[in-house]
């Protein structure tokens, strides 16, 4: 047990490197309130193929990681990615299959993506509806538009794609690492 934990550990340590680093290094698109960096959510998806503990450890690594070097906004939307994170490696603990399946795995992939936009559209919000943090123009473009579209259905793109670039890397790192099978829970 005490190996698996360490394992689990090292692992943990490894994605949040990872999830830190990636949005150093990958494209970015900004779009008005919004900053879109490519592959950004891997490192907590690869998280959630493995455990919830896991998945919770890898979040609150990378929401550090943000803390100590994004505006509060983009830090707090990071430590809502907790809440699809969990649920996701919840429902794959309870059927593993559901990554396994073309079908499932896409039904899958628009059930998180939706509670991973409503997480951050429940952080942005009340910045939003304060006036605090956004520019007077974006205030002016609305709620709709400033945090609906772009905040809500901006995450929801953004978070289909990372999940898919996720399982192309998953599959082939569960078959060349066997012993990731025991770091489930």
């Amino acid at each position: 047990m005490k190996s698996k934990n360490i394992n689990q550990l090292v692992v943990a340590g490894v994605l949040c490197g990872i999830g830190i680093v990636v949005p150093m290094l990958m494209p970015k698109i900004v779009i008005g309130p919004m900053s879109f960096t490519l592959a950004s959510h891997v490192a907590i998806f690869m998280a959630m193929f493995i455990s919830p503990k896991l998945a919770a450890a890898v979040c609150l690594g990378t929401t550090l990681g943000f803390f100590m070097t994004t505006p509060v906004i983009i830090a707090l939307r990071a430590a809502s990615h907790i809440v699809f994170a969990v649920l996701g490696a919840l429902l794959i603990k309870k059927m593993p299959e559901i990554i396994e399946k073309p079908l499932a795995g896409t039904m899958f992939n628009g059930g998180m993506a939706l509670v991973h936009a409503a997480a951050e559209v429940a952080v942005v919000s009340p910045f939003f509806l304060a006036g605090s943090i956004f520019k007077p123009e974006q205030l002016a473009d609305g709620y709709v538009m400033s945090v609906l579209v772009l905040v809500g259905v901006g995450t929801f793109l953004h978070s289909l794609i990372d999940y898919t670039i996720s399982i192309m890397l998953w599959k082939p790192v569960w078959a060349a690492l066997p012993s990731l099978a025991e770091l489930r829970e």
